[in-house]
């Protein structure tokens, strides 16, 4: 059987496609994650730090044309309570410095009642600062007050770290959810080709059915293709086994005729040379109608062991009636066969093959004994099976030839002289393996080729 000449099956580039998909989407929630996370973060730490420059904002006070600020505990506190991070502010009238932590960097990029954010650094140490001003009127004149509160990152970013830790397993657990995912669905999408596939390999070969199993709308071009060409096989199949059984009548029947007229000629002439010519053409058609009737067997048996016949054989009447039916060309040269034993044996199968790999074996005992020789059947069961046991008195078998002697048109090296086409022990060796036993060959002690047909039992 010719290996197809197969590429990355489709469950394979499906599970590539599906798993890189999954990875991508992977790394984009893992980024998303992180930008989420970390925007919230920021956000949440700008509200804290806005909340608590405006809780300062709001405790300043204009009395006698001075601002007094009484710096709220509380504006401070909450960031050390929140994040424990470490807190500074800052608090400036116009461009004047009044309180806190005077080379705080500050903003310009403000305007009256809004609050700016920024990121800086501050005594080696990343810082958020959130600044806010608002006018005061002091003695007639309008002058801002301007609050800054920082709070260092440091905190901040390791609760970034282990979000982006949690993000991270978040994604690697996507991936592997999707990956599970996706042989599934890759298992599944082609679990309908799985099916096709079984349900053509379970046939015997010669079922040729249409394929009728339901089957995806993307299959049925390929389904219906595969129905037309087991159609068409079928019809091929049928017109080879037409052709057989025509040509077995339409070449043995001429062959037949001539040989006859050849022995009535050979009657006639009196000249030795021609007698000889004769006899030489005779054997030339013998030879021919042997090689083209064992053809036509083994075609047949190639036919038949795809498709077993399935019927209760008795093996002991069929050797009678195979025995009995070789009568006349065992009694034309003068040999005997005798049927020893015949022990009671039934076995399921075909009758015409069974018959046919009978008949080939005692044809080729028949064929390679001389007058007056014996051929001896038997048939016996045991608890292993039963066995055909066919012995003749001729040359026997070469012992360099038992290994191929079953093997198509091998024929022994001692066996030259005899007319044979090399396929009576092929044809039995085909159908007893048909039918679950072996063929064995051998040589019998005094002289003479043993073939045993083994059947297993039951």
């Amino acid at each position: 059987m010719t290996t197809p000449n197969t590429r990355t099956s489709i469950r394979q580039r499906l599970l590539i496609m599906l798993l890189f998909s999954s990875a991508v989407t992977g790394v984009l929630l893992y980024i998303v994650m992180q930008s989420v996370f970390q925007q919230i973060a920021q956000e949440t730490q700008d509200n804290i730090l806005a909340a608590s420059a405006i809780s300062i904002l709001d405790s300043a006070r204009v009395s006698q044309g001075d601002i007094s600020i009484d710096l709220p505990y509380s504006a401070l506190s909450m960031l050390d309570r929140v994040t424990d991070e470490r807190a500074f502010y800052a608090i400036r009238l116009q461009e004047g410095f009044l309180s806190g932590y005077e080379d705080l960097p500050r903003s310009n990029d403000f305007t009256d009642g809004d609050t700016t954010f920024q990121s800086a650094v501050y005594l080696g140490q990343e810082i958020r600062i959130a600044a806010t001003r608002r006018s005061f009127s002091i003695d007639n004149t309008q002058a801002f007050l301007e609050v800054s509160v920082a709070q260092t990152l440091t905190g901040m970013n390791l609760t970034l770290a282990r979000i982006s830790r949690i993000s991270l397993g978040i994604g690697v657990g996507f991936f592997a959810l999707s990956a599970i995912m996706a042989m599934v669905i890759a298992q599944s999408t082609i679990r309908p080709l799985h099916s096709l596939t079984e349900s053509v390999s379970r046939r015997g070969p010669s079922d040729l059915r249409s394929v009728a199993a339901p089957v995806p709308s993307e299959m049925a071009p390929l389904v219906m293709s595969l129905n037309s060409l087991m159609t068409r096989l079928q019809k091929s199949l049928s017109r080879s086994e037409d052709f057989i059984a025509e040509a077995a009548h339409r070449v043995r029947t001429p062959l037949a005729i001539v040989r006859t007229q050849a022995e009535i000629t050979l009657r006639r002439v009196e000249k030795e040379e021609n007698r000889h010519a004769v006899r030489e053409m005779i054997r030339a058609i013998d030879e021919s109608s042997r090689t083209a009737g064992q053809l036509l067997d083994h075609a047949m048996v190639t036919f038949r062991t795809d498709n077993l016949s399935s019927e209760t054989v008795h093996l002991h009447e069929l050797i009678d009636e195979t025995v009995e039916r070789l009568r006349p060309v065992y009694d034309l040269k003068e040999i005997s066969v005798n049927v020893l034993q015949l022990d009671r044996a039934e076995i399921v199968g075909d009758r015409i093959l069974l018959q046919s790999a009978l008949h080939n074996v005692l044809d080729n005992a028949i064929k390679y004994s001389s007058g007056g020789k014996v051929i001896e059947v038997s048939l016996r069961r045991d608890m292993d099976g039963f066995q055909i046991k066919v012995s003749d008195s001729g040359p026997g078998f070469d012992e360099i030839d038992t290994d191929t002697l079953l093997e198509r048109f091998e024929r022994g090296t001692n066996a030259n002289s005899v007319v044979g086409s090399g396929l009576g022990l092929t044809i039995a060796d085909e159908v007893v393996r048909a039918h679950g036993g072996i063929v064995t060959l051998s040589n019998n002690s005094g002289g003479g080729a043993c073939v045993v047909l083994s059947f297993p039992s039951g």
